[in-house]
Formats: structure tokens, C-alpha cells, sequence
């Protein structure tokens, strides 16, 4: 990822309706297997700026992130989190077996990461028998657009795609759903709209302040939690999957 987009990020993870409906979701998926009692030993595989470590994943339990890249830190520590590692997630530092859950969100698919088996064998190695992990990941390579070029996407991932690569790394997946499904026809008509229109920007997603609407999309996107804990969504913009590491 650009430095530059770690300080967009770090300003709208507190905010911005992506984050917030996303959180919701997560939580949903969580609560389904855990309760909130702050016991677990948690990993966030390329925590970026922080807020999910020291926000709603806190809620669950002891919570260690690692990033790559030291600008992704500095935003951490403004955050005050108190366990960071500068590290890949092709060589995470700690000792097999270590963590109960380990999240990773939107994280594989930058371009910092040349291959995302390794990062799963990776991931699979430092969780305990029995531990789970939470992957979300960007959804279908033909929805590449200006947001990826300034994130530095590699790869885009449909379900199939991401259920093999969490099954073919040795976890049993539990849970395969897209997400931000209800909001897909807006993204694929801004996409389209895209491609026939010069580029003004460099920069994400992100950066566009939603104003008034903020909170509707907000809510629009966390209606679909509890319906993506139960059961699941066909297709979405995000691809989420939840694989568990046999006893």
C-alpha cells in the first residue's frame, strides 16, 4: 500500500461507514463462536493502523498486531497499542501454536504480499489446535479499479478461490460468505463509470468524504450481518471466510 493511504486510512477507520459496517459484521461472525470475555489470545495479521486491535477485537481478548510497514506502526502507537511486531506475513515471529484467533483483513491481496499460501501456512503454524481464523479478502478480480491501483492490489478473490486457499493450507473452513452485497450495484456502476472517465485521483476510496450519507450507508451495510453469521450472502464486494486448525 502507499504510505500516503495509511494516514487516509488511520483518519477514516474511526468513522467512515465502510469500517463500521464491517465491524458489525465481524462482531456477528465472532459472536457466533465467542463471547465477548476477553480471554482469547488474539493476532491481527497486518493490523494496518490499528483500530480494529485496539477497538472490538480488544473486546475478545489479548489482542498482538504486526504490520509491515513502519508508517502502518506509528499510526498504531498513536492509537496506544501496546504489543506491535514490525513483521511479514510470510515470517510471522512467534512460536507455533501461540493464539487462539488470528484475523487478517484485507490483507493478502496487496501486492507486498508476493504469494498468500505462504502467509496461510504462516497463519495456520502460530494458532493453537482448535483456533480459528477470520479472513477477509477483496471480492473478483473484473472489479479492479482506480481504489485497487491506489492500495496496490495484486489479486482479487472470488468464494472458490479463497475456500481452496484456506482449505489447501490445512484449516477446516467453517464459514464462506461474500459481504457488502446490498451496496454492489452502486460500486459496479461507479466502476463502470470509471473506465470511461480520465483519472483526477490517486488516491482511495477512502479519501471520498461520504457527508450526509455516511450513516445510511452505514446501515445499509450492517443489516447484512447477522444475515452473513447465519447463513451467508452469493455476492458482495468483500469475501469472508472463517477456517478452524484441527485438534
Amino acid at each position: 500500500m502507499k504510505p500516503e493511504e495509511y494516514g487516509i486510512m488511520f483518519r477514516a477507520e474511526d468513522g467512515h461507514w465502510w469500517y463500521a459496517g464491517m465491524e458489525a459484521i465481524t462482531r456477528a461472525l465472532l459472536d457466533r463462536r465467542y463471547q465477548p470475555s476477553g480471554k482469547l489470545r488474539i493476532l491481527d495479521a497486518g493490523c494496518g493502523t490499528g483500530a480494529a486491535m485496539t477497538g472490538f477485537l480488544a473486546g475478545y481478548g489479548l489482542v498482538t498486531g504486526f504490520d509491515l510497514s513502519p508508517v502502518a506502526l506509528r499510526f498504531c502507537q498513536q492509537r496506544e497499542a501496546p504489543r506491535l511486531v514490525n513483521a511479514s506475513t510470510v515470517d510471522i515471529p512467534f512460536a507455533s501454536g501461540q493464539f487462539d484467533l488470528v484475523t487478517s483483513f484485507d490483507v493478502l491481496y496487496e501486492q507486498g504480499v508476493p504469494d498468500d499460501r505462504p502467509a496461510l501456512a504462516e497463519i495456520y503454524r502460530v494458532l493453537a489446535p482448535g483456533g480459528r481464523l477470520l479472513i477477509r479478502l477483496p471480492a473478483y478480480d473484473w472489479l479492479r479499479g482506480r481504489h485497487d491501483r491506489a492500495v496496490q492490489t495484486a489479486r482479487r478473490y472470488t468464494a472458490r478461490q479463497l475456500a481452496r486457499l484456506v482449505r489447501g493450507s490445512g484449516f477446516t473452513l467453517e464459514h464462506l460468505t461474500y459481504a457488502n452485497t446490498l451496496l454492489f450495484p452502486l460500486a459496479l456502476i461507479k466502476r463502470l463509470f470509471e473506465r470511461f472517465t480520465p483519472q483526477r485521483s490517486q488516491r482511495s476510496d477512502l479519501a471520498w468524504d461520504p457527508g450526509v450519507f455516511n450513516r445510511l450507508l452505514q446501515a445499509i451495510l450492517s443489516l447484512e450481518a447477522p444475515i452473513i453469521a447465519r447463513t451467508g450472502l452469493p455476492f458482495g464486494l468483500s469475501v469472508v471466510a472463517v477456517g478452524r486448525k484441527n485438534e
